[in-house]
């Protein structure tokens, strides 16, 4: 397959990585406001979405931009014909936007899939095959303590993702969802939120620490435990970005900063390595790739997608009530109705 990019920034590396890794995949273009970058990814390379979507004709277009860009890209994209989108999130800049530019790529007949990559980090599926084996019984509590260090005093940020102090909603909306996203697809997608949030760093404008617990189906009730200013023990911080923990009544499992995954029995002192310490020196167990090798491997027949857009709605749906909860002090009831 035929792929084209839009969007040279920080995080881009690890998508035109995995691209260069692909089998059945190859990326013909780099497209990006300032062509300086483009160009630095060794594809041809334009400053022009249309232009490069009309001389290109890929197969699917990997949109590596901001939510501000969403829309307009997307429009652009349909315009041109093309069927097939890896999109990154956050997914648009509203509910309502979300729900606008589904449809319209719907109405197309083409498909959007949401690049929610923490879903694909291999710790978690390999807890997400143990619970669907029932090692630890009846799961009861699951717990993630977010702690990436990386949020204290007034140059927070700025060596990466500089934007970052200036978001208004920060902690939830920008990397709190990817577990909004993970705990749907671990536990089943939850019935009712409630929110503590609040802001630490006075020189950003958003929340960066915060609690919020979740209740799911069959009684399961999931904590966020988020804090940028703390840490957790890990050489490398961002591999997993803290801890996790999923309690039932036959055992725990624990996911450690190494990325290595244990299980316990219950009354039990001994553990059983399910998963050994993560290698990979990029991002997150080189989970980018397996999304997009996911994306591959299903639009060639083999397997079904995943957070397509009129599904990944559900993950925006619960965030706007996070923060609705977080505003009202009160725990939400979710009524979710789209499939």
């Amino acid at each position: 397959m035929r792929v084209a990019c839009v969007g040279a920034g920080y995080f881009s590396r690890f998508h035109y990585d995995s691209w260069a890794r692909m089998k059945n995949a190859r990326a013909v273009a780099s497209c990006n406001r300032d062509i300086t970058r483009a160009q630095a990814t060794g594809l041809p390379a334009y400053d022009d979405l249309a232009r490069m979507l009309s001389e290109t004709s890929p197969d699917l277009l990997d949109i590596i931009l901001p939510p501000e860009a969403h829309a307009t890209t997307i429009r652009t994209a349909l315009a041109a014909g093309v069927k097939y989108m890896i999109c990154q999130k956050p997914f648009c800049t509203s509910l309502d936007e979300a729900r606008q530019i589904t449809a319209e790529a719907d109405a197309a007949g083409a498909t959007i899939v949401v690049h929610e990559n923490f879903r694909f980090q291999p710790w978690y599926r390999t807890v997400k095959a143990a619970l669907d084996a029932g090692r630890i019984g009846k799961l009861q509590q699951m717990t993630f303590r977010f702690r990436p260090g990386d949020g204290q005093g007034p140059e927070a940020y700025l060596d990466r993702q500089p934007y970052f102090q200036k978001m208004e909603k920060f902690l939830i909306h920008e990397t709190g969802v990817h577990w909004i996203d993970t705990f749907r697809y671990l536990l089943g997608d939850p019935t009712h939120v409630y929110a503590d949030l609040r802001r630490i760093n006075s020189a950003i404008r958003g929340e960066d620490a915060g609690y919020v617990l979740f209740d799911h189906p069959d009684g399961v009730r999931a904590i966020f435990d988020g804090n940028r200013h703390l840490d957790h023990d890990a050489d490398n911080l961002r591999r997993t970005m803290g801890e996790a923990y999923f309690e039932g009544t036959e055992g725990s499992i624990r996911i450690t900063g190494d990325g290595a995954v244990h299980l316990r029995p219950f009354k039990s002192q001994t553990e059983e390595t399910l998963r050994g310490p993560d290698t990979w020196e990029g991002f997150g167990g080189d989970c980018v790739h397996a999304l997009q090798s996911h994306v591959i491997s299903a639009l060639l027949g083999d397997g079904v997608l995943e957070n397509t857009a009129p599904a990944y709605l559900k993950v925006i749906e619960i965030e706007e009530a996070v923060y609705t909860s977080a505003a009202e002090a009160r725990k939400i009831q979710l009524g979710i109705n789209h499939p």
